[in-house]
């Protein structure tokens, strides 16, 4: 075909808007760079200004660190002390009490659903007197610094549409996640590191998989996705300059690469060029940033033995959490961090030791840490998984081998921090430690609870795709007022 005519066949109606919206796009990716550029109030804004406006409200919390223990923590081993189940030990679990709830393929078979203590003790700790298992000594003892939730519940009961629903308010994958919901409302305070960072520890037996798209943009613009820390080598792939290429060539790389990109998108209008033009500024910039944040060598001695023994440890839940601190004090918008192995089908007494004495004091330690910074009053910690654990045994209840299975009617996990009440206990279950009976907490609300805290509206920040509002709580969700400062 002439180039000619086919120039002037890409002139057509749809063609034209597309670069009517150019303009638009420009001042889109001008506002990203430059948030006070189009601002009524300009310079009087504040750095971190929401690439969406200002919030709608003011925030108690500029960060979220979110401590995600990924397959189930036993709530009834943890944090919600059930005392009348020592009675009930290997007593049939009543009908009412189970009144016909969904339950997984590994323990419908069962012809008998026999009720299991807690094997491990519980005290009370501070002046809240929060009950508090053995297993989690250091976090007992910021037990007046954190909110414990013990009737979170969610509709899911297997992991992945568990996971996927905590995170990004649907069962099924394809929606934004929470921090790629936060990026995209308020943009980022640090323009030399991601807004959303994520960082993935093991337990001693983590055979559930996380799959990337939990960190996942959905249908926002990919700029919003979380970027993955890996716990060896280059803390993020292809972050440094291959052989015989420095900063001077890598700069003049880029600089051709943003001319080629910008004549592209000039032409299909495509906002995702945009956003590769961004992504590898940011690359250039984080070669710098990056080898700063994770060298460790300057914490004082101090510091890292409040973190524990594994602190040094590349990849390790302390080293990740003394990370999380460090990302924290440089404007990480939002810092995730999943430790895998919570999913304790047998042999329950040992994995649960296990993980929490890879956990406990780092959790608790970050609190401290951040509190004596004076950086908690505006950091919201959260630390829970995707659903909690049955109170009746999968298997043979014996002392160091039995197992509980997947529930989600009830759970516990516990907050601290930006905009939420220290030392205090929310929320009741029954005596089985099997339904809620007083305050409710679903998932949504535990979102549109954090969007607050933020100073986001849940029902406000939203983004239109394929003719549709969408946000993270979906159609639900109320604000937990009971648990806010």
């Amino acid at each position: 075909m002439n180039p000619l005519r086919e120039r002037e066949l890409l002139i057509n109606r749809r063609h034209f808007f597309g670069r009517s919206a150019a303009g638009i796009g420009a001042a889109a990716l001008g506002s990203l760079l430059n948030p006070n550029l189009f601002s009524a109030f300009g310079a009087q804004q504040d750095a971190g200004q929401s690439i969406l406006g200002n919030p709608h409200f003011a925030p108690k919390a500029k960060r979220v660190i979110y401590l995600f223990m990924a397959g189930g923590p036993a709530q009834m081993d943890l944090l919600d002390y059930k005392p009348t189940l020592e009675k009930l030990h290997q007593t049939e679990l009543p009908a009412s009490v189970r009144n016909g709830q969904r339950i997984t393929g590994m323990t419908s078979g069962q012809s008998a659903f026999p009720v299991v203590k807690s094997m491990f003790k519980f005290a009370q700790h501070g002046k809240s007197g929060a009950w508090v298992s053995e297993l989690l000594p250091h976090i007992a003892g910021i037990a007046d610094d954190i909110a414990i939730v013990k009737t979170v519940n969610t509709e899911a009961i297997n992991h992945d549409p568990a996971i996927t629903f905590i995170q990004t308010g649907f069962q099924q994958p394809g929606r934004p996640c929470m921090g790629s919901w936060l990026s995209y409302g308020l943009g980022t305070e640090n323009k030399n590191l991601p807004a959303f960072v994520v960082m993935i520890s093991n337990g001693k037996e983590s055979d559930q998989p996380l799959y990337t798209r939990l960190w996942g943009a959905g249908f926002l613009p990919s700029e919003y996705q979380g970027v993955q820390f890996r716990g060896g080598g280059d803390p993020v792939l292809f972050l440094s300059n291959p052989p015989g290429i420095d900063a001077t060539k890598r700069r003049r790389m880029l600089d051709g690469m943003a001319k080629l990109n910008a004549k592209q998108s000039e032409t299909y209008q495509d906002p995702e060029t945009a956003t590769r033009i961004q992504q590898y500024e940011m690359a250039f910039r984080m070669q710098t940033s990056v080898p700063e944040l994770v060298d460790v060598s300057n914490e004082s001695q101090a510091t890292l033995d409040l973190y524990g023994p594994d602190v040094k440890k590349l990849g390790s839940f302390a080293y990740n959490c003394l990370l999380a601190r460090r990302m924290a004090e440089r404007g990480t918008r939002f810092i995730q961090l999943y430790h895998r192995g919570w999913d304790q089908h047998g042999n329950l007494p040992k994995r649960l030791r296990e993980q929490c004495k890879d956990t406990d004091q780092p959790s608790a330690a970050l609190i401290q840490d951040l509190k004596s910074r004076g950086l908690l009053e505006d950091t919201l910690v959260i630390w829970g998984g995707e659903f909690g654990r049955t109170v009746y045994s999968q298997g043979k209840i014996e002392p160091e081998n039995y197992g509980r299975d997947h529930h989600g009617r009830n759970y516990c996990i516990w907050m601290a921090g930006g905009g939420i009440k220290p030392g205090i206990t929310y929320g009741e279950t029954d005596d089985f430690c099997y339904n809620v009976v007083q305050n409710p907490a679903h998932i949504h609300d535990i979102s549109a609870t954090v969007l607050h805290c933020l100073g986001l509206n849940h029902e406000k920040l939203t983004y239109r795709f394929q003719g549709r509002d969408f946000r993270l709580t979906d159609i639900h969700g109320e604000v937990i007022k009971g648990i806010l400062s």
